[in-house]
């Protein structure tokens, strides 16, 4: 599985707004076992709130190579595995931009965090990453809306949120499928619909 983070020029690829900045990590048994990250020049103007937000400059995005070469090596880093993002909608949205533009697959199979914990903790004040991190203690960088650091955030949300439903609901392995599955379950229903799963693991 592979957790990944855009940092973006701006809120919609169809309006023109690009990637700046990539970040990713592979797990393998709820461990990092792979890093990816690299700045990106999207060739256009950044806003200045989008600099300020995250810390990346014009002169920075300058000397960073352009979005062809580093969208090859994500999709290669990639490879066959499964995606994770929070506000994967989002994410997924600017990976299908950029990978489209430089005639890469589109990977389908994405998985939200940001969904999945709504449903397992809808009391939780809202669902920023910022905020899950801080309530679950998760371990943290400190720094938010860097890519690296986001999705190393994530994976540890991720991994999190697995362990819940192994531990709340005794299913002894949940499959991507399921966590995906339960993202787009509506919350008030997200409670059946895994008593049903542990019901169906155990037969």
């Amino acid at each position: 599985m592979v957790v990944f983070d855009f940092e973006t020029t701006g809120m919609s690829p169809a309006q023109g707004d690009r990637v700046i900045e990539v970040g990713a990590v592979r797990l393998t048994d709820g461990e990092v076992c792979a890093r990816f990250q690299s700045l990106i020049n999207p060739g256009v103007r950044l806003n200045p709130f989008i600099s300020e937000l995250t810390g990346i400059s014009e002169a920075m995005l300058a000397k960073a190579p352009a979005a062809g070469g580093i969208m090859a090596e994500f999709r290669k880093f990639i490879g066959s595995s499964p995606l994770v993002a929070h506000n994967a909608s989002f994410d997924h949205r600017f990976l299908a931009s950029e990978f489209e533009r430089y005639g890469n697959p589109v990977p389908d199979a994405v998985g939200c965090s940001m969904l999945v914990a709504r449903r397992l903790f809808p009391e939780v004040p809202n669902h920023k990453l910022e905020t899950l991190v801080r309530y679950f203690d998760l371990p943290s960088s400190g720094r938010f809306h860097r890519a690296l650091a986001d999705a190393s955030m994530t994976a540890a949300l991720w991994h999190h949120l697995y362990q819940t439903i192994v531990t709340r609901y005794s299913i002894p392995v949940v499959h991507f499928a399921l966590m995906q599955k339960l993202g787009r379950t509506p919350k008030g229903k997200a409670h059946a619909f895994l008593l049903k799963a542990a019901e169906e693991c155990c037969e």
